[in-house]
């Protein structure tokens, strides 16, 4: 007899979050917003510095990084070539207790389709995958919250099932 998969229990991509941290503000910062704009076709938003480090000459309220959020089709379609320009191999520890994973792109001409535009130059980035099932929203939501059980949580080797399965991810220990 054929066996049917509760609905409930399939692990989905919630949010793919993209940060470059450039460390500086002017005009550094506004061809990082470039960059990340044309890869993800989304308008990144300004990050600021929350306090400030002399050491690198970093001031509080300053402008430092950018980051985007994408969400259902931009996030799988960025996440397929953010993965692609990492080779499709990601460390365990990349994985946090909760499924949800984490990697760095050193420069932003790995990812497939992108060319070199000498005015732009080159940024390096974050990408973070945030993985739930469906039905998590009720213990965030600010009303009627209610308790989701632990067997409900993605646990770090469900997650790391997903994404050999779905983007064919090797993991390295």
């Amino acid at each position: 007899m054929l066996e049917l998969e509760n609905p409930m229990r399939k692990i989905r991509i919630e949010k793919v979050v993209v940060n470059s941290s450039i460390g500086k503000s002017g005009p550094v910062l506004e061809r990082a917003v470039k960059i990340l704009e044309s890869l993800t076709g989304q308008k990144p938003i300004v990050r600021k510095a929350k306090k400030t480090i002399k050491g690198f000459g970093i001031h509080r309220g300053e402008p430092i990084a950018v980051m985007v959020t994408l969400r259902r089709d931009k996030a799988r379609a960025f996440l397929a070539k953010a993965l692609a320009a990492i080779g499709y191999k990601v460390r365990e520890e990349s994985f946090d207790q909760h499924g949800n994973l984490s990697f760095g792109i050193k420069e932003h001409l790995d990812i497939p389709g992108t060319k070199y535009n000498p005015e732009l130059g080159v940024i390096g980035m974050d990408v973070i995958v945030h993985v739930s099932r469906p039905g998590r929203r009720v213990m965030l939501r600010r009303r009627a919250k209610s308790k989701v059980g632990k067997k409900h949580l993605v646990t770090r080797e469900e997650s790391m099932k997903f994404f050999q399965e779905e983007f064919g991810l090797k993991i390295i220990e």
